[in-house]
């Protein structure tokens, strides 16, 4: 059975963040999509339009001198226009280390990402390492 095209859309996202094509990530990102951070921490908040997002990815990268390796894990779907992604992340910043799991919960209108929700294992780890 084919993989549904939200799981795919996903998986496709995954790919180029983790090969740093934020070319590619123009093509699956509408321009008005929301990245949604927890916690208190310099990263936290609401990144709102495509542009805020790309610097959100960019920042993590140059934040952690490109040790940010995301292993996506699981995408599940509802077919209505939500798709859930479990991942392990690993980082290294500032003499720290990060291992950690989280889930991405994406909406999605036809072939764009509109929203990403993100949830975080431990959100006190996550701040730790992030300040």
């Amino acid at each position: 059975m084919a993989e549904h095209p939200h799981a795919a859309l996903v998986r496709r996202g995954y790919e180029a963040f983790v090969s740093g094509d934020m070319e590619a990530m123009v093509g699956l990102l509408a321009a008005d999509v929301t990245h949604h951070v927890p916690g208190g921490n310099p990263l936290s908040g609401d990144h709102k339009g495509r542009d805020a997002v790309l610097d959100l990815y960019r920042r993590l990268g140059e934040e952690t001198g490109g040790t940010m390796r995301a292993e996506l894990q699981r995408v599940l779907v509802d077919g209505r226009g939500h798709a859930v992604s479990v991942h392990r992340w690993t980082a290294t910043r500032k003499g720290r280390a990060l291992d950690s799991t989280g889930v991405l919960v994406f909406r999605i209108l036809g072939d764009r990402i509109t929203d990403i929700d993100e949830c975080v294992e431990d959100m006190d780890v996550e701040d730790a390492f992030w300040s």
